[in-house]
Order: C-alpha cells, then structure tokens, then sequence
C-alpha cells in the first residue's frame, strides 16, 4: 500500500523561484491545498492559508511552515462562498504580506448522489464553493494583478473537470466551469503578464482518500489493495495515485518564470486517465 508523503519533503533542494511573492491557496488547512501553500513557501512566497480546522492547529500549521522556509505566513478565515469575504480575504492578505501576486484557488467539496436523489441544497454548496468561490477570489486578485503586470492564478480543477463520472452531478458540472472559467479569464488578461491554468488532478494519496480505501475495505470485505487496483485505479492507467508533492511541484512551475507563456490551459496530473 502507497504511504502518504507529507509536503515537508518539498523544502530540500526547492530554488526559491517565487522569494518576495505573497500568495493565497485556499483549501490549504490540509491535504492537497497545505501541500501547495508549502511548496510555495519553500519557493520563497509568502503565503495565506485559508480553510477550515481547530485555531490552535492552524496556528501550529503557520508556525511550523514560516518557520521551516522563512517567510511570513497568515491564516485568514473568510467564507469564500460569500463574494464580500472572499474580496475582504485579498484586501486583508494585501496589508498584512503585501500585493497578492498569486492566487491558488483550492478549496472544495463533494457529494456523490444519482440526479434525482441529489439534495438540491447540496448542488447549491458544492457549486458555491468549487465554482462560484473561485470566481469571487478572482474577481477580488485580477485587477491589482493586472494593473501591476504580473500575477499566476492556478484553478485546482479535477480530471472530472475533463470528464464526467455517474453520481458527481454538482461536482463534475462545478469543475467544468472552473476550466472554462480559467480559459476566460486567461484570454481577458492575456497581454498583462497574468497567466491563469487549471490543475486537472486524478485520484491524490491523502490521508481523507486513505480513511476512504479503508472504509471501503471494510465494508465490502476486500483488501486494501483491491479496492485501490479496482475501485480508485481502474481508469487511472498508471496504476498509482498521484503525490500531493507531485501537485504542489506543478502548482509552483505554472507560477514560476519559465511559465509565463503557459495560460488558459487544463493540465491533467491524473495518470493518464483522460487520455482514455
């Protein structure tokens, strides 16, 4: 069975390709989106976190991550599903770190149900914060980036931002809009030094997707590793779940210097599994 490999790994040999940057990553109290708001700082930015979790964690989080790569870091609390909180969230980033260069909008939920058992408050929720949170971040970082002439914002979008799977109704429909979200506002900045990707992730080994294989094991009487082969694997042709490192590396090179003539792509980290 694959280990969860924790982000701390990023720090030995990372060139500080973003010092002096401040960036925001929202969803970044754990998983996937601590992974990139670590890499970040491992690459000299400053950076925000934002999400959920006990206020004494948090703050042992941005301890340990300014103190490991020597940058400030800041926790702030905003409900991204409310466009004011979301744009208060850039203006208090901005007077406590300083311009947002980069915006990493992560943050997400899910709820598996067929259509027409689907709760239409959980399509309202899981289309609030995968889609619409990502459009009211943006809203509040572009201008400033724009009128100053550089900034990376990276869309943590989904290999189901590409294609569809049976009972992800609102999540499948909320992450092809982030992609074509991207691609707008990529097209609408295009001549100001602001670049804007999407990150199209297949299956990521974390501990939430670890609890889940075990859970799954259980209840079915299987064995780890044929529910990872059968269940989580069987479209991802590599066999093998993606690294939250992995993800995090892409996110820093989409903001790095070498990437500023990529914009308005949907990069799949997922395995192969659209190229089905």
């Amino acid at each position: 069975m694959t280990s969860f490999m924790t982000p701390a790994g990023l720090a030995a040999g990372t060139t500080r390709l973003l010092e002096g940057r401040v960036a925001i990553v929202t969803g970044s109290t754990s998983g996937i989106g601590l992974g990139i708001a670590e890499a970040l700082a491992a690459a000299g930015a400053a950076v925000a976190l934002n999400g959920l979790g006990a206020a004494g964690t948090i703050a042992e989080t941005c301890e340990r991550i300014g103190r490991t790569h020597d940058v400030p870091v800041r926790y702030d609390p905003a409900d991204l599903m409310q466009a004011d909180e979301a744009a208060a969230m850039v203006e208090r980033t901005r007077r406590a770190l300083g311009q947002v260069d980069i915006l990493v909008n992560n943050a997400g939920i899910q709820h598996v149900a067929p259509i027409e058992d689907f709760p239409p408050e959980q399509w309202d929720q899981v289309l609030a914060l995968n889609l619409s949170a990502v459009f009211h971040a943006t809203r509040a970082a572009i201008g400033p980036m724009t009128r100053r002439g550089w900034g990376r914002i990276v869309n943590i979008a989904s290999a189901h931002g590409l294609i569809a799977s049976p009972f992800k109704s609102a999540y499948v429909a909320a992450k092809h809009g982030v992609v074509g979200l991207t691609k707008v506002a990529a097209l609408e900045v295009a001549e100001s030094g602001v670049t804007c990707n999407a990150v199209c992730p297949g299956y990521v080994w974390t501990p939430l997707v670890a609890g889940q294989v075990a859970a799954q094991a259980r209840a079915h009487g299987l064995s780890e590793e044929a529910v990872v082969r059968d269940v989580f694997m069987a479209e991802q042709p590599t066999r093998r779940f993606a690294t939250v490192e992995e993800i995090a590396a892409t996110v820093v090179f989409l903001c790095s210097p070498g990437a500023a003539s990529i914009t308005g792509t949907a990069l799949p980290v997922d395995g192969g599994w659209t190229a089905h």
